[in-house]
């Protein structure tokens, strides 16, 4: 069974909400006012909540515009003085409606400034939780391509190349198995290899070494780093959406966030 976007699960959390509190505001109005009609009852309650709707709607366009970041925070923040006061006053607007009153301004700017403790908590309940689904999205986004990335090198394990890479390692020349080789690095016009807590130089770069390897087993994850997924035996996603992969021998090298993705479609796994 496919599981559901967070888009999904925060509009069928949004839509549960608007429903409970207009039911339970509906039974409030009843009980203060029983010769309300129940149809009257839920259409006042709907009516009054339907505005925090369209807020919501502002407040996740917001965060997928610009992000978790300051800018949003301050946006949010700012539109405070303009949201609460007229989602507010709209509701005064609406119960001397439906309890047919008329008010001298006075009388409609203090019901007004009564509503808006109520409105500023849920403006900020709204926001706070646009944030955690905002958050919650993006921890599934990176679980995810890990996921992918670990199945990915759990297949490279089953791969079989016996081609053999001749290496200088000094004065001398090694034939290298390229099942043991961990990574190639550019240097220049040279390329070093490691293998086996081993370094030696290929005379060729790195561009064109890469166009002779198997692509299933070699990946690029830096401009300057090719390493072999077979030899990786950890991902880690770091905080900046880099991810430090842990070789056989333990050494540490970083996926960049340019070839993070690239990684996986070389790999045939869709993203």
């Amino acid at each position: 069974m496919r599981r559901p976007t967070v888009a999904v699960v925060m509009a069928g959390f949004t839509a549960y909400s608007y429903a409970a509190t207009v039911a339970s505001v509906a039974w409030y109005l009843r009980r203060d006012r029983p010769e309300l009609a129940i149809s009257t009852s839920l259409l006042w309650a709907g009516l009054s909540y339907a505005p925090w709707l369209g807020v919501a709607a502002l407040v996740w366009g917001a965060i997928r515009l610009w992000g978790l970041g300051w800018k949003t925070a301050g946006v949010l923040s700012a539109a405070t003085i303009l949201v609460v006061p007229l989602v507010s006053a709209f509701d005064t607007r609406l119960d001397l409606a439906f309890l047919n009153r008329v008010v001298m301004p006075g009388g409609w700017m203090e019901r007004t400034i009564d509503r808006l403790p109520i409105a500023l908590l849920l403006y900020t309940a709204i926001i706070a939780a646009g944030m955690a689904a905002a958050h919650w999205r993006k921890a599934r986004e990176a679980q995810d391509r890990i996921d992918r990335i670990t199945q990915a090198l759990a297949v490279a394990k089953d791969l079989r190349d016996d081609a053999r890479l001749l290496v200088s390692t000094g004065r001398n020349r090694t034939s290298v198995d390229l099942r043991a080789v961990e990574w190639f690095a550019s240097a220049g016009n040279y390329v070093v290899v490691n293998w086996d807590g081993r370094e030696g130089l290929v005379r060729d770069t790195l561009q064109a070494l890469e166009t002779r390897l198997d692509t299933r087993l070699f990946a690029r994850i830096h401009r300057s780093t090719l390493v072999n997924l077979a030899r990786v035996e950890g991902v880690q996603p770091l905080s900046d959406g880099s991810w430090r992969l842990t070789m056989h021998s333990g050494a540490e090298l970083v996926v960049s966030r340019t070839y993070r993705d690239a990684v996986l479609v070389r790999l045939g796994r869709p993203l």
